[in-house]
């Protein structure tokens, strides 16, 4: 199936696949319903603004199966950003397939193409052990530091 797969960053025309993403993975992990006004404008607030940072989607058959978000992090010590992908979200017939696999190999290349991303970074619910082996078996590791938010 990888060979079908195309990763491109993502448009316009996208919003609307990304907000319903958005929505079932917030429903999935946290079993939150989010506002769609609020969601369908902070997604496209993002695509139409590029310093806040961007989305990638892979297509199968000009269907939109998978996406990520990645924004930035400013680190003083490093002189450098890190790049943090966030909602990940694979639609459940393509997961366990190698398409998280294929985004993240292309938010690498991209941040190749940068001269300041210094690293990436991530965060994953403690209980989604099947999240936390693939991005370890992509070469990531679990960082020493907690997350804490107000």
């Amino acid at each position: 199936m990888l060979e079908t797969i195309k990763v491109r960053v993502a448009k316009h025309t996208d919003v609307v696949s990304l907000v319903k993403f958005n929505q079932l993975m917030a429903w999935e992990t946290e079993q939150k319903e989010l506002d769609l006004d609020i969601l369908s404008k902070g997604v496209s607030a993002l695509i139409s603004d590029e310093t806040k940072g961007f989305y990638l989607v892979a297509e199968k058959n000009e269907q939109v199966v998978g996406s990520l978000m990645v924004t930035t992090e400013w680190s003083d010590w490093r002189n450098a950003v890190f790049w943090w992908i966030q909602s990940v979200y694979i639609a459940p017939d393509y997961r366990r397939k190698g398409i998280y696999a294929q985004l993240y190999s292309q938010v690498k290349v991209l941040a190749e193409q940068q001269k300041d991303v210094c690293g990436f970074r991530l965060y994953v619910e403690k209980e989604n052990i099947i999240a936390q082996k693939t991005y370890e078996s992509l070469g990531m590791q679990a960082s020493h530091y907690l997350m804490y938010e107000e």
